[in-house]
């Protein structure tokens, strides 16, 4: 198939190529759109009801939508003809880039921690650049065909770890819930599950049990977005890449940052970034769609593992996919609650 058609018009297969580099580009564009929320709302004066809202609203939608948009993508390519290679590497660079947020925090802390100082921004697009010029060399021929799906094996073992994983999170999603009524009854139920979930027997295995997750994850993710998946599938996909990324990342700033480096306690003032808080402190504004994006893509991926287990036993697909979309709602939620608790709403 040549590059460009007999007209001098560029090819679909071209089109297709240069559409895929828009996930890279989302991706490089995310941080300065938050740059440019915080710089508005960070304004002497600035109040929730002026003539500044407006730009502030419209700037914070668009960098949660840079990440979301990677689902879209990948679900917009997936409809192609055939799969060519550079189709490949756009869908799986699509999927990368909805960990965006997560990514954003990493390349923050781990740096530094290395001693590698380099200009945060300069870091971020040079590596976005690199996953674009990755999907850009794909060759436009046909992908090796791939019809059978991961191995049974690596299925269960991920989701008999996310079974025992989720009842760590689900504790820590109710504690951070409860920095509603104030960071004082935060500390006091966190101070009671450390009493399990730090203790020495325990906390290892949390850990390493976190990290075949992720490297499990990646695996089955790797092997899942090679096939032609309908719309629960790529959400599936895209909400574990993202949760991949949020977990290395959190396990790098609380466990390794400010925990062994620093000597920080990780308790609601860590969290929140206090003093200067998550919205006024041009750094921790980064923390907003990691945390809002973190939770409803638990909850996310939570409910698309159980919409897989009740359709394999025989529950009606209607009932499997309602219980789903109640699970992202109640995600959504539960996220606009702790991200109100972290800005300073109390009840």
């Amino acid at each position: 198939m040549s590059a460009i058609s007999a007209a001098g018009e560029p090819s679909e297969a071209l089109r297709r190529k240069i559409a895929g580099l828009f996930p890279a580009a989302a991706a490089m564009a995310y941080p300065f759109l938050l740059q440019a929320f915080h710089s508005v709302v960070a304004q002497p004066g600035f109040v929730a009801s002026d003539i500044h809202l407006i730009p502030a609203v419209a700037l914070l939608v668009l960098a949660f939508a840079m990440p979301l948009s990677g689902l879209a993508f990948a679900y917009w390519q997936a409809r192609g003809p055939q799969l060519l290679q550079s189709d490949l590497r756009a869908r799986r660079l699509a999927y990368a880039s909805i960990a965006a947020p997560p990514l954003f925090v990493f390349v923050g802390v781990a740096p530094g921690l290395v001693g590698l100082h380099v200009p945060e921004a300069a870091l971020w697009i040079g590596l976005w650049a690199l996953a674009g010029l990755y999907a850009w060399s794909g060759r436009g021929v046909l992908a090796p065909a791939q019809t059978s799906q991961p191995a049974g094996t690596w299925r269960v073992a991920h989701g008999a770890a996310a079974a025992l994983i989720a009842c760590f999170v689900l504790f820590h999603l109710t504690n951070h819930l409860s920095g509603l009524a104030g960071p004082g009854v935060h500390a006091a139920i966190m101070k009671t599950g450390r009493t399990a979930y730090r203790a020495a027997a325990v906390e290892p295995v949390l850990i390493l049990l976190l990290l075949f997750q992720v490297a499990g994850g990646l695996r089955l993710a790797w092997r899942w977005s090679g096939l032609r998946n309908d719309a629960f599938r790529i959400f599936q996909i895209g909400s574990g890449a993202y949760l991949a990324a949020f977990i290395l990342t959190h396990l790098n700033s609380a466990l390794i940052s400010a925990r062994t480096v620093h000597k920080i306690e990780t308790d609601w003032a860590w969290a929140s970034g206090a003093p200067a808080g998550l919205i006024q402190d041009a750094w921790n504004i980064r923390l907003l769609p990691h945390y809002a994006l973190g939770v409803f893509f638990i909850a996310g991926h939570l409910s698309s593992g159980l919409r897989v287990v009740m359709l394999a036993h025989g529950v009606r697909a209607s009932v499997a996919n309602r219980i789903w979309s109640a699970g992202l709602v109640a995600g959504a939620l539960v996220s606009a609650a702790i991200i109100c608790a972290l800005c300073g709403v109390r009840i």
